[in-house]
């Protein structure tokens, strides 16, 4: 398969927050259509909504965990167990690569933003200011290295 690194990075400057970049760009490799996945994963951007928490891009790619691995059946302990092994290791790969999966951290703004809900808008000081493409491209290549050849 062709990398989607690129794929994911334009989703990002095209507008889309940093969860849906990931997610979208791959939803197809593990079942889901690129609008569901664009409309599921667009809470978790800004950190879970802004909030500043786990790095939206990090939750995309663990979205994508859930939709390869998952059987979709409770009390599924060893399905379970196995998406856990997979997260942690992913995020904790990503942790290797920028020291922290936490949004706020990552940005250098430790607590919610002052503007709450409103997302910031894109110019061209967000995408030199901030380092949230890196991170896209980051948990894009652990999507091909990772889930795209288990």
């Amino acid at each position: 398969m062709e990398s989607r690194v690129e794929k994911a990075k334009q989703l990002f400057t095209d507008g889309c927050n940093c969860a849906q970049a990931v997610a979208a760009a791959y939803a197809d490799c593990f079942g889901m259509s690129f609008e569901d996945a664009m409309r599921a994963s667009e809470a978790f951007g800004g950190g879970l909504g802004r909030l500043r928490r786990t790095c939206g891009a990090v939750s995309g790619m663990c979205m994508l965990v859930g939709l390869k691995y998952s059987k979709g059946q409770p009390n599924d302990l060893d399905t379970r167990a196995l998406i856990y092994e997979k997260v942690q290791y992913l995020v904790k790969r990503f942790e290797d690569m920028n020291s922290t999966s936490i949004c706020g951290d990552l940005l250098g703004e430790n607590r919610p933003n002052d503007n709450g809900a409103t997302p910031t808008t894109r110019n061209n000081e967000f995408y030199q200011k901030r380092p949230c493409i890196g991170c896209v491209e980051d948990c894009a290549r652990l999507v091909e290295e990772v889930l795209l050849c288990d």
